[in-house]
């Protein structure tokens, strides 16, 4: 659906929690592209955050919907909610911004895709490590050809902040974040796997508890093997101290990109790399807000300024594979052909 609008794109934040939060602080940096005009959040503490920011509070996505002038919804909302949410928001033609992951389910994905297609309407997700900028970077030379082949790609994306959470909290639910680390960290990493080497042929999962009570476990490894040839390794501790480290290696080059801090407070990035006849370089990356900048491109597709990059097939290609992931932990390890 093609916009003759100008100014900041009017949006409904539904989850004022611990990331609605995060993505309000750093709008408002960004108020020439995109504005808060009204957010829905079911907890009392919501209305007191809503009002102190300024912007109308409603209880639901439904009611923020149909606030006037709203041309979109970001979604900060438990994982299970998304399907409906985003159904919700297609029948109301408002583009759709929503935390990842996108789904649960390779349907419920392809679902959304395809609504949002049909409608022509903006369809943006929350895997702002696209937007780091070594990573975009490295994202331009493996599709310039510059790193030759790519052969294979590692990941580590860990933290210990849901160690301290109520164990009643969404975030360790069995049914919200089924296998260990995979929907709060690990995501991101295969996000950026598909987006190197395709569609995945088949998936293998360890997952155990080792140092916490959290009943999905707490320490996930992913084994992916793609169609077109090529793996990838991830791995994701909700019980470790931060590390985020993301690598691919390619037949004539590599570069290992280490996050200084957690996304929700960049510090920079630190690079090591080495292409073919050349030394190892380190390199430092002053901070940046991916976050941030992810919504701004979300936006201005919608104004029609440029294409929103990460595609529906990205999309349905990492929930598939998010999906595979439960089912290989479900059956001890198994591996899971797509």
């Amino acid at each position: 659906m093609k916009t003759n609008k100008c100014g900041p794109v009017k949006v409904a934040m539904v989850g004022l929690g611990w990331w609605g939060k995060k993505m309000t602080v750093v709008l408002q940096t960004a108020k020439d592209d995109i504005e808060i005009v009204c957010a829905a959040e079911p907890n009392p503490a919501g209305k007191e955050f809503a009002e102190a920011n300024g912007f109308e509070h409603y209880g639901s996505d439904t009611d923020a919907l149909r606030h006037p002038g709203v041309e979109a919804i970001i979604l900060a909302t438990p994982h299970s909610l998304h399907a409906d949410q985003i159904k919700r928001a297609v029948r109301a033609k408002k583009h759709i911004f929503c935390e990842k992951p996108l789904a649960l389910t390779k349907k419920d994905a392809e679902a959304a895709v395809e609504a949002c297609a049909k409608k022509e309407l903006v369809l943006g997700t929350g895997h702002e490590k696209r937007w780091e900028p070594p990573v975009a970077q490295m994202l331009a030379m493996a599709r310039s050809g510059e790193l030759g082949r790519i052969q294979q790609v590692e990941g580590n994306f860990s933290h210990d902040k849901f160690t301290a959470l109520h164990p009643g909290n969404w975030r360790l639910s069995e049914s919200e974040a089924p296998v260990g680390g995979m929907t709060a960290t690990g995501i991101h990493l295969t996000d950026l796997a598909t987006a190197l080497l395709g569609r995945a042929r088949d998936v293998r999962v360890s997952c155990e508890s080792l140092s916490s009570q959290i009943p999905q476990g707490d320490t996930i490894s992913v084994h992916i093997r793609f169609r077109g040839g090529g793996t990838a390794y991830v791995s994701a501790s909700l019980a470790m101290p931060f590390v985020s480290r993301f690598a691919v290696y390619g037949s004539r080059g590599w570069i290992d990109i280490r996050d200084k801090a957690h996304v929700e407070a960049p510090a920079g990035w630190v690079v090591t790399s080495a292409m073919a006849g050349g030394p190892i370089t380190v390199t430092e990356v002053p901070p940046a807000e991916p976050v941030k900048d992810n919504l701004v491109a979300f936006a201005r597709a919608i104004r029609g300024e440029a294409s929103y990059p990460i595609t529906g097939e990205d999309l349905v290609n990492n929930i598939t594979i998010l999906e595979a992931t439960v089912r290989s932990a479900a059956r001890d390890g198994a591996v899971v052909q797509l």
